[in-house]
């Protein structure tokens, strides 16, 4: 029997990636149950969500991001696995989905250099990273869970910096400008534009939007493909957070383009085309 032909020799546009959510700040896997659905009725040939706890961001406080990067990490080996048992996907990279502070984690996974003596250097097995509401910028004297995500940014920019693996590993951005904090108004808006302040610092601008909890200029990464979604909260659940069904109907479609993009650009530097700075294939 013929084995079946493996991603690198299949047109990008015939496969459909395994997918890794990893959820944010003081999450759980359950909240990410709809989500996971959601992609897989859109396409994904499968879904891992990483096993991230609450206490596991408490840790983190005190140990930093190193055991949440450990887990993140065996979900990412287990997508992989899939991917590559999978008819639709024939092993081939996969795509991460990481929510607020779990982006984060998806770009500390992609670096070379170790984090706490653990081994990262993922990028060879990432497609494509969405970060939806990630706080890519976060102010030095954040709170207690902002300065967890300092601690991150600090250490993706200094080693993984912006769009790093790009062409062969795509970079999807999505932010909201759905929720307006005010210097001046009620006092809702203006607790708003104080948590915007935790996390990117913006003196003299009267009016910055955000998702609730993120502001827009701070869940842009430089490099990236930027999505800035008009209805969009943070979350995760209700019927406007990123992963509802209206609002992943707004990036699911980019999010896929981009990977079969990255794979295009893997297969041409596979093929002896223009090399980059991105993992093994």
């Amino acid at each position: 029997m013929t084995a079946a032909p493996r991603w690198p020799d299949v047109d990008p546009g015939e496969l459909a990636p395994v997918v890794v959510i990893a959820g944010g700040f003081l999450t759980t896997p359950r909240w990410y149950r709809a989500l996971a659905a959601a992609l897989r009725e859109r396409g994904a040939a499968d879904v891992v969500v990483a096993p991230v706890d609450p206490p596991d961001w408490v840790l983190a406080a005190v140990r930093g991001l190193g055991p949440i990067a450990t887990r993140v990490g065996r979900a990412l080996l287990d997508a992989g696995a899939r991917s590559a048992a999978h008819p639709a996907s024939r092993g081939a990279p996969v795509l991460v989905v990481g929510h607020s502070a779990g982006g984060i984690v998806g770009r500390v996974l992609t670096s070379p250099a170790p984090l706490d003596g653990r081994r990262l250097g993922a990028s060879g097995r990432i497609g494509a990273l969405v970060t939806l509401g990630t706080p890519h910028v976060v102010g030095e004297r954040a709170r207690w869970g902002r300065r967890i995500a300092e601690s991150g940014v600090r250490f993706a920019n200094r080693h993984v910096p912006g769009a790093f693996f790009a062409p062969t590993t795509a970079y999807l951005s999505v932010a909201s400008s759905a929720i307006v904090g005010r210097d001046a108004g009620d006092g809702g808006a203006r607790f708003i534009r104080r948590l915007y302040e935790d996390v990117r610092p913006a003196p003299g601008e009267p009016l910055v939007a955000g998702d609730g909890v993120v502001p827009v200029g701070s869940a842009l990464l430089p490099g990236a493909r930027h999505l800035v979604l008009p209805g969009a909260t943070h979350g995760p659940g209700g019927s406007a957070w990123y992963g509802a069904e209206g609002q992943v109907d707004a990036w699911w479609p980019v999010a896929l383009d981009l990977w079969r993009g990255a794979l295009r650009a893997r297969r041409a530097r596979l093929a002896g085309g223009p090399a980059n700075r991105g993992g093994a294939a």
